[in-house]
């Protein structure tokens, strides 16, 4: 499947959303940011240390579900706090109520700057289509389906495994590699037959936990080492890249396990 820069023995892809298809992981950082720093700075006082949405954005957050982004943050930094409920209000001191908090503010932000799709994925994502491949979105967070409708691009997923999706079927998120693999199973499919496409280490992790047959890191970032040590089987800064004639079919990191007998692409 040279046109589209995957094994031929590809038949669905697997997206994620924020940073892959859409401009929205930005925004999610600057949330998490937000809410992050207006918790520390109430508990640590002035000389509180700042949430860095970079660093500890990759490492702790990127790619999990809400309330595990709470709990990963916190737990590095020493901090453990009542899991709470669903139902918590905003900002209140437990990790459910932390979660709502940052959900409200990056409700806020999409609805004042709206959302972006990145041309370069949205040509890839319908050329995949036109190939006759399956096409899922797997994401973590509980806003993807009004994030596809905004774009407009609801209608190129055969099958939708989003935060809703994941509690409605006690999915554990990324790193575990079940979100995806339930894409691929509802996409009629075997993991070695599904390539996934991914921007956060969490992200590579699931696809090199769940096996499947080719994980693709988008570095929007400038991480790409990481994104390699942590599975994928080449990086690309942009989908359309995978598109072209020119570029080496296999950007490989040579540690990344593998079934035995599997083949490279």
């Amino acid at each position: 499947m040279t046109n589209l820069g995957l094994p031929d023995s590809i038949r669905a892809c697997l997206f994620d959303l924020d940073g892959v298809l859409t401009k929205t992981a930005v925004v999610h950082a600057a949330a998490w940011k937000e809410m992050f720093d207006a918790y520390l700075r109430e508990r640590d006082g002035p000389g509180f240390r700042p949430f860095d949405p970079v660093a500890e954005y990759d490492a702790y957050v990127d790619g999990r579900p809400r309330a595990d982004g709470v709990r990963t943050f916190l737990a590095a930094r020493g901090i453990q706090l009542p899991e709470g409920t669903a139902e918590d209000p905003p900002g209140r001191e437990t990790v459910n109520g932390l979660g709502n908090r940052k959900n409200e503010l990056l409700l806020e932000k999409i609805r004042k700057d709206g959302v972006e799709a990145y041309d370069g994925s949205l040509r890839y994502l319908r050329a995949v289509r036109a190939a006759g491949l399956r096409t899922a979105v797997v994401s973590s967070s509980a806003n993807c389906r009004d994030i596809l409708v905004s774009v407009g691009i609801e209608d190129l997923f055969d099958v939708r495994i989003d935060g809703v999706v994941a509690k409605e079927r006690r999915l554990p998120g990324k790193p575990h590699p079940d979100t995806f693999l339930a894409a691929a199973g509802d996409l009629g499919v075997t993991a070695d037959e599904s390539a996934v496409f991914e921007d956060a280490l969490a992200g590579m992790e699931a696809g090199r936990a769940g096996d499947f047959r080719y994980v693709v890191g988008v570095d929007r970032t400038g991480q790409a080492d990481a994104l390699r040590a942590h599975g994928a089987d080449t990086v690309v800064r942009d989908l359309r890249e995978l598109q072209d004639p020119h570029r080496p079919q296999q950007d490989q990191d040579p540690t990344r396990r593998r079934r035995p007998g599997k083949e490279r692409p």
